[in-house]
């Protein structure tokens, strides 16, 4: 297999040593915090400290990449983009690369492939592209595997009365060997197999003493009768679309998207193409592919599925409000709330942002403060929050809606003290719904297992978002008295 096949799989112990159910163990420890020891173990002790098998400085899961990253640098050795076992499947059964970006060359021979790999290679590898890691950038080595080839002479075959066939019958039972007979060991088949011994073909200078019969009984050496010799040839070869096709892989650093990346990189070539600096041979063309291709996919349902929900918001409104006015002071609270989920994004982007201690807990690390970016994982976020963002609007306008009808308020003042007592009245409603659903999206934020790089940024515009959208407490009450006190003046 080419080295491009090439896995590595890196299995990490859990922060703290569990049991064989998953449940984090606590044993024993001194007064200094020290743990006891006896006869080399460690002594059980439900009141006692969790044992952490992490170094110090390593936080995540993403710190042992880095550390590993770091400790395997190698001159010439590039390294890997970082990538799950089943998201390494995933994104092969849709690139057929391994690795998130990368970039296919299609052209009409191997080595012209190559030579352009390399040529895209060294200019990605210069750091003129922001957020492209470049020690992750990679192009196939396509051609430079040895390959041994035997060329028959055809000439001096005849000279002894052998054809080809006769030629390729023996090298075939050579190197291959042939089944002679098979060994039966109750319903089991084994195959006998016999070829030379390994001494006798490990070598170009082995193969051409070994001996071909002719039609005469003469035993002729290969050498007479063919050219051995070794060739460079291809480690592998691809083919789409009709095209042989080679690929250059790399990856992104941590904080930046994708999207950005390519788009970044693709840029970048075109104007060394402008330039004259990269030169591309006829007939070959190169093409971007990877996870992005997935998010672009979603940023054109995106744009379909976003004015679908928001209207879908809108006609529910109205449907239970009958009123044109009330369903639009009531689908202001997703515009707050959508405020409120990028006002969190972009306080998850600050340096000092929840970085203070409370209970001995850093409450940055425990929220993993970090920049995040508009990725798939946030778009269904903010969905998610336009379906639950009017909820206290609907509680209040529902309200208010029964108790001007009840009271038949005329006049300014009137109309401000019905809204006023109304509101009051649904304080506690609306702090209730915010509150249990951002109690519900705590551990959500907090999380850390499988799956929670999908979750967290999910949940962090629904957090922002809920927690701004208490200000529909305040702006419903104030719209709808707007509203009513414009119709009393128009009736006066």
């Amino acid at each position: 297999a080419p080295i491009s096949m090439v896995e590595t799989i890196v299995n990490y112990l859990p922060e703290y040593r569990s049991d064989a159910h998953g449940q984090v163990q606590r044993f024993e420890i001194e007064d200094d915090g020290d743990f006891v020891y006896l006869d080399g173990q460690l002594v059980p002790d439900r009141r006692g400290k969790p044992f952490r098998q992490w170094r110090p400085h390593i936080k995540s899961a993403n710190d042992i990449w880095d550390e590993i990253s770091r400790v395997t640098k190698l001159p010439g050795v590039t390294g890997a983009p970082k990538l799950q076992p089943i998201e390494t499947r995933l994104v092969m059964l849709r690139t057929g690369m391994r690795a998130p970006m990368g970039i296919k060359i299609k052209g009409p021979s191997l080595e012209t492939i190559e030579d352009f790999g390399l040529k895209l290679e060294s200019l990605l590898r210069s750091g003129a592209v922001p957020g492209l890691a470049t020690a992750t950038v990679n192009a196939d080595r396509i051609v430079g595997k040895p390959y041994l080839e035997i060329v028959p002479d055809r000439t001096a075959a005849k000279r002894y009365g052998l054809n080809i066939a006769d030629i390729q019958q023996t090298i075939a039972l050579a190197l291959g060997g042939t089944v002679v007979s098979t060994i039966i060991d109750g319903r089991e088949r084994f195959d006998v197999q016999v070829r030379y011994a390994r001494e006798m073909r490990d070598s170009i200078e082995s193969l051409e003493e070994t001996l071909i019969s002719s039609k005469e009984g003469a035993m002729v050496p290969l050498s007479q009768l063919a050219d051995i010799r070794y060739v460079r040839g291809p480690q592998v070869i691809k083919a789409e679309d009709t095209f042989l096709t080679g690929y250059l892989t790399f990856g992104s650093d941590p904080d930046h998207a994708e999207i950005d990346v390519v788009e970044a990189a693709k840029a970048f070539l075109q104007a060394k193409e402008d330039s004259g600096e990269l030169i591309r041979p006829a007939g070959v063309r190169y093409d971007f592919a990877g996870n992005y291709q997935a998010a672009l996919d979603f940023n054109r349902t995106l744009a379909v599925m976003l004015p679908v929900c928001l209207i879908s918001i809108f006609l529910l409104l109205y449907l239970q409000n009958k009123s044109v006015t009330t369903t639009i002071i009531i689908f202001s609270g997703v515009m707050v709330a959508w405020s409120g989920g990028f006002l969190m994004l972009w306080l998850y982007g600050r340096p000092g942002f929840l970085d203070f201690n409370l209970f001995g807990i850093n409450l940055r690390e425990l929220f993993q403060v970090s920049p995040v970016n508009l990725s798939t994982a946030v778009w269904v976020g903010f969905l998610a929050l336009f379906g639950i963002a009017t909820d206290d609007g609907v509680v209040i306008a529902t309200y208010l809606r029964q108790k001007f009808t009840e009271l038949k308020p005329i006049g300014t003042e009137a109309i401000r003290a019905a809204t006023l007592q109304a509101g009051l009245r649904r304080v506690r409603p609306c702090l209730m719904t915010t509150g249990t659903t951002l109690l519900a999206l705590l551990p959500v934020l907090t999380s850390t297992g499988r799956g929670a790089d999908i979750m967290v940024p999910m949940a962090i515009p629904l957090f922002g978002g809920m927690a701004i959208a208490l200000m529909t407490m305040f702006v419903v009450p104030v719209l709808f008295c707007m509203a009513k006190e414009r119709a009393d003046r128009k009736t006066a």
